[in-house]
């Protein structure tokens, strides 16, 4: 691993173990401003999972999920286990905080609305390092290339594969005639 890998992965994760804990910490508090997020995403959860599945309706539910998923998310990013993954469910943990926590569309003092402004932007930048470390293939080559790389020795082969053919059938015409 990199030498920066090995000292930003837990920098970054840091900042979600503290949101993490906070989570767990103050669910009550937070759930009430979650609660018009979780009203909306609800309903959304309970089409999407499957028949008998049983989904969380409290706020304070939610909140706790959240807090949980980013603190082992953060934990398995700080590690190296599984650093892409952990981003990608880090980077998606930060939409409904982002939303909760920091609707500064709502704030009528400028005072208050810049802080939410600073924070909101906060969040959307640890957004894109997120996405930068969840596509980081620390120099091995992604899926893509792989597949587009497979594709081109796939046609490679066939070209080789037919012009051998064409060769002997000359051949054995040749021997027939």
């Amino acid at each position: 691993m990199a030498l920066t890998r090995t000292f930003v992965r837990p920098l970054l994760g840091a900042f979600f173990v503290a949101n993490g804990v906070d989570s767990l910490r103050n669910a009550e508090a937070l759930a009430r401003e979650a609660k018009p997020v979780t009203d909306r995403f609800v309903p959304l959860v309970e089409k999407a999972a499957p028949d008998g599945t049983p989904v969380p309706t409290e706020p304070v539910t939610w909140v706790r999920i959240n807090g949980a998923v980013q603190i082992v998310a953060a934990a398995a990013l700080a590690t190296g286990k599984f650093p892409r993954i952990a981003s990608g469910v880090l980077a998606a943990s930060l939409v409904p905080s982002t939303a909760t926590r920091y609707r500064f569309w709502e704030a009528s003092d400028p005072a208050v609305r810049r802080e939410q402004l600073t924070h909101f932007f906060k969040n959307v930048s640890l957004t894109g390092g997120l996405l930068i470390a969840a596509g980081d293939t620390e120099g091995r080559p992604g899926l893509a290339w792989r597949a587009r790389r497979a594709a081109k020795d796939t046609r490679r082969e066939a070209r080789h594969l037919a012009h051998a053919a064409k060769r002997e059938a000359k051949l054995v015409k040749a021997e027939l005639t």
